[in-house]
């Protein structure tokens, strides 16, 4: 008895049906934000990078659908827009979770623990990277750089910073999420759903009472050179302070895992 190619999962190269169109009340809403955004452009086409944001603010990640769109209101094919759409990080191309949590694994945050962290989060999860919990609550991947070096090691949760993180902090940090505890990143506004965090990248106001307010800025590490630039004295720490111990004692995070 033999099988057929498609019983066997084989692709014949066949082309892909065109996507489908978003129901007609979103469609609406949809194209009143996306005429909002392309008015701030000389050039229309300069407004695709935030609406790919949009679209994935509405599904949370870019699907098909939401690149035909973008084509449709720029007057591109399908296929500039997925040029895009497929080169930045920042756009996800599968559904994923309410909160992305990005952990820092390239050098100096690898070094400082970051590897480790990852790791943790991985077994401590069962997801692997790029991959969503069950509960659809959180999507875990390794970042090459949160550009936070001062504070390593780093995750990041919908671009908002938590620093100085070790294992024990960050399963604490996963399971807070999970749980939908209140969490406040080490510096910036509290924390909002990746697809609301889409729609701010897209330029739309955080309507959030007070969270415009609670916008973070760089750190006294950060600072210090700008400071020795203008001339100020130096402040007489300006990393994150650390135990001092001796070299048998377990490191700051081995003795936080161990009061668990």
């Amino acid at each position: 008895m033999t099988t057929s190619s498609s019983e066997r999962g084989i692709s014949l190269g066949m082309p892909e049906l065109p996507a489908p169109a978003y129901p007609d009340d979103v469609r609406a809403r949809l194209e009143a934000d996306a005429r909002d955004v392309i008015a701030r452009y000389p050039d229309s086409r300069s407004a695709l990078l935030p609406l790919l944001h949009l679209v994935q603010s509405e599904e949370g990640h870019v699907t098909r659908t939401g690149m035909r769109f973008c084509a449709d209101m720029l007057g591109l094919t399908t296929a500039e827009v997925t040029a895009v759409a497929t080169f930045y990080t920042m756009y996800r191309r599968r559904p994923s979770g309410d909160y992305q949590v990005g952990v820092c694994t390239n050098t100096l945050c690898a070094v400082m623990g970051g590897d480790a962290i990852f790791e943790t989060l991985q077994e401590h999860l069962g997801v692997g990277n790029g991959e969503t919990t069950d509960d659809g609550k959180v999507t875990l991947e390794h970042i090459e750089c949160n550009a936070a070096c001062d504070f390593a090691p780093v995750v990041m949760v919908n671009w908002e910073f938590f620093d100085n993180q070790t294992p024990a902090s960050a399963k604490r940090l996963v399971d807070d999420l999970r749980a939908g505890r209140a969490v406040q990143p080490t510096r910036g506004a509290r924390l909002c759903t990746f697809k609301e965090t889409a729609r701010i990248l897209a330029g739309f106001p955080d309507e959030r009472p007070g969270a415009v307010e609670e916008g973070g800025s760089a750190g006294p590490a950060s600072l210090a050179g700008l400071r020795l630039a203008k001339g100020e004295d130096a402040s007489a720490r300006v990393v994150h302070p650390r135990v001092q111990q001796s070299p048998d004692a377990p490191s700051a995070g081995q003795a936080e895992e161990e009061g668990e």
